[in-house]
C-alpha cells in the first residue's frame, strides 16, 4: 500500500463519514474543504435506518442518534390540509437496529462528525482550501490545491481521491464527468424556522398534495421546523418570502408570529446521475455522483451508502489485496440503487402533486386505495436498498442465494456471552460468515457464537445453512 494518504475533497457529512470509515481501516486521510467554516444552516434533515448502520461503522451513530428525533412517517394532505392518507413508521428500532426514519438538524450531524474527525490522529482536515487540478500517474494522484485566504500552494500527493464535494463538484469537472438528467428540475422555496413553544403538529412529514401549490412541512429537532413550497414558473423565492405572502403560506400550520424564520431561500432540486463515477484512482460519491428530488428524503442517505461501500473496496485495492478492477464494481453496484430511488422520488412527486384539479380528485381515491395495499404503501416510507444484481461480488445461485444474496443482513440485538450488542459490532469491519447455528466467523480468523433472542436471524436465514457477508453488510452468497 502506498504511503500517500487518501484525499477526500469536501467536508460535508458524506466526506467526513468517508474519512472516518477509511481511517477506521487504518488509512491516512487528508480532507480538503473549500469553505473556511462549516455551513451553519440546515440542508438535509432525514436519515433512515440503513444509513445509521453506516454511521455505526464510522463510530458515531449513538452520538448522532442523541441529536435526532424518530420520524412518525408521512401524511398526505389535500390543499385544505385534510388528511388523505397516513403512512406510519414504527418509532422503535427496525430490522436494521435503528428507527426506520429520523429527523436531524444537519449542523448537529456535522458537528458530531467533525468532532470524531478531529479526534482521529490519522485524519487531517484543512478548511479554506480549493482543489484546482488533478494529475494521475502510475503511483497515485497529485492534487493541486490553493489556500483561498493566502494563495499558498496546498498541493498534496494522494494514493486516491474521493470527490465528496457536492452538486457543483470540482472533482467531477476535473475528471471530465457530466451529469445526465433523469427528470425535470424542480424549484422550491425552503423555509427553516424556530418556535419558542412546541407547535401542535403531528411528528412526521406532511406532504401537501395541492397542484396549485405543492408543499411539505415537518418538525425537525428541538424547536426547529421546515417548510418547502414549490415555485411556479416565473415566480421567485424573494417574492414568496415577503412577510405578507410568507405569513399566508405558513397560516394553515401556524400563525407567522409564532415562529422566527432563520432563512427562506430557493432550492433547485434535480434528478441527475453522473455518467462516470471513476477515473483511475479518482472517484465520486454523494451529490457529486447523483442528485435526487426530495420526495423520499434520500439525498444524504445515498451518499452515505456510497462511501460505506467505497471504503472497503478502496482499502482492499490500496493494501494490494485486490486489483484496481474491484473499483469498477463501485458504480456498477451503486448506480442502479441511486437510479431506483431517484425514479421513486420522481414518481411520488407526480403522484402527490401533479395533475391539476382533476388530478387532485383522482389522488384522493388513489391514496385511499393505496394505503390499504401494504406493498404499495411502503413506497411512501421505504428506502431499502434494492437487492444487488448477480455480479462478481454477488453470487445468487441456489434457492438461498436467490433469496438472500445481494440483500442487507438484518441487525437485531444479539447476545454474546450474555452481553447484549448490535450484530454489526460482532461481525467486525471485514468480511464475515454467519452459519445456521449462529456462529460468526470474522475476517481476523476469530469466531463467536451469538444468541438471537428476537428470532430475527433464524427467520431471515430460513433454510440457508450459511451466508457470507461483505464489509458493507450485504450478503455476498448464501448456501442451503
Amino acid at each position: 500500500m502506498s504511503g500517500a494518504p487518501v484525499v477526500v475533497v469536501g467536508a460535508g457529512p458524506v466526506g467526513l463519514t468517508a474519512a472516518l470509515l477509511l481511517a477506521g481501516r487504518g488509512l491516512r486521510v487528508v480532507v480538503l474543504e473549500r469553505q473556511a467554516a462549516p455551513y451553519p444552516l440546515p440542508r438535509a434533515v432525514h436519515l433512515d435506518d440503513e444509513v445509521f448502520r453506516v454511521l455505526q461503522a464510522a463510530g458515531v451513530a449513538d452520538e448522532v442518534a442523541a441529536a435526532c428525533r424518530p420520524m412518525a412517517g408521512l401524511r398526505a394532505l389535500d390543499g385544505a390540509h385534510r388528511v388523505l392518507a397516513e403512512f406510519r413508521r414504527a418509532p422503535g428500532a427496525g430490522s436494521n437496529g435503528w428507527p426506520q426514519g429520523s429527523l436531524v438538524h444537519q449542523p448537529d450531524l456535522e458537528a458530531v462528525l467533525a468532532g470524531a474527525v478531529s479526534a482521529a490522529p490519522v485524519i487531517d482536515l484543512h478548511r479554506g482550501v480549493e482543489v484546482t487540478g488533478l494529475a494521475q500517474d502510475g503511483g497515485g494522484v497529485t492534487v493541486r490545491a490553493t489556500d483561498r485566504a493566502t494563495g499558498a500552494d496546498r498541493s498534496v500527493r494522494a494514493a486516491a481521491v474521493l470527490g465528496c464535494d457536492g452538486a457543483n463538484s470540482s472533482v467531477r469537472g476535473l475528471m471530465g464527468a457530466r451529469m445526465r438528467d433523469l427528470g425535470p428540475a424542480d424549484r422550491w422555496l425552503v423555509v427553516d424556522a424556530r418556535s419558542a413553544e412546541p407547535l401542535p403538529i403531528w411528528p412526521g412529514v406532511h406532504q401537501v398534495c395541492d397542484p396549485r401549490r405543492a408543499a411539505t412541512f415537518m418538525p425537525v429537532t428541538g424547536d426547529r421546523y421546515r417548510w418547502e413550497f414549490r415555485l411556479a414558473p416565473g415566480e421567485t423565492a424573494a417574492e414568496l418570502a415577503e412577510p405578507a405572502r410568507l405569513a399566508a403560506l405558513l397560516a394553515p400550520v401556524v400563525p407567522a408570529d409564532r415562529v422566527e424564520v432563520d432563512r427562506a431561500v430557493e432550492y433547485t432540486f434535480r434528478a441527475q446521475v453522473a455518467d462516470r463515477w471513476r477515473d483511475g484512482r479518482v472517484l465520486l460519491a454523494g451529490d457529486a455522483a447523483h442528485l435526487t428530488p426530495p420526495f423520499v428524503g434520500q439525498g444524504l442517505g445515498l451518499g452515505l451508502r456510497d462511501v460505506h461501500q467505497l471504503a472497503w473496496k478502496l482499502t482492499a485495492v490500496l493494501r494490494g489485496e485486490a486489483g484496481d478492477d474491484l473499483l469498477d464494481t463501485y458504480q456498477a453496484e451503486r448506480e442502479p440503487h441511486a437510479r431506483a430511488l431517484i425514479r421513486v422520488a420522481l414518481l411520488l412527486g407526480v403522484l402527490m402533486t401533479g395533475g391539476g384539479r382533476s388530478g387532485a380528485v383522482a389522488r384522493r381515491a388513489v391514496l385511499a386505495a393505496v394505503r390499504r395495499i401494504p406493498a404499495v404503501a411502503r413506497l411512501a416510507t421505504d428506502s431499502r436498498t434494492p437487492p444487488l444484481r448477480r455480479g462478481p461480488l454477488v453470487d445468487r445461485r441456489g434457492r438461498a442465494g436467490r433469496r438472500l444474496a445481494g440483500t442487507l443482513v438484518p441487525q437485531p440485538d444479539v447476545l454474546v456471552d450474555g452481553r447484549r450488542c448490535r450484530l454489526d459490532d460482532v461481525l467486525g469491519d471485514g468480511e464475515a460468515q454467519l452459519s445456521a447455528d449462529l456462529e460468526v466467523r470474522r475476517a481476523d480468523g476469530t469466531s463467536v457464537r451469538v444468541e438471537d433472542p428476537s428470532g430475527t436471524l433464524r427467520r431471515w436465514l430460513g433454510a440457508a445453512t450459511s451466508v457470507r457477508i461483505r464489509p458493507d453488510r450485504i450478503v455476498a452468497a448464501a448456501r442451503s
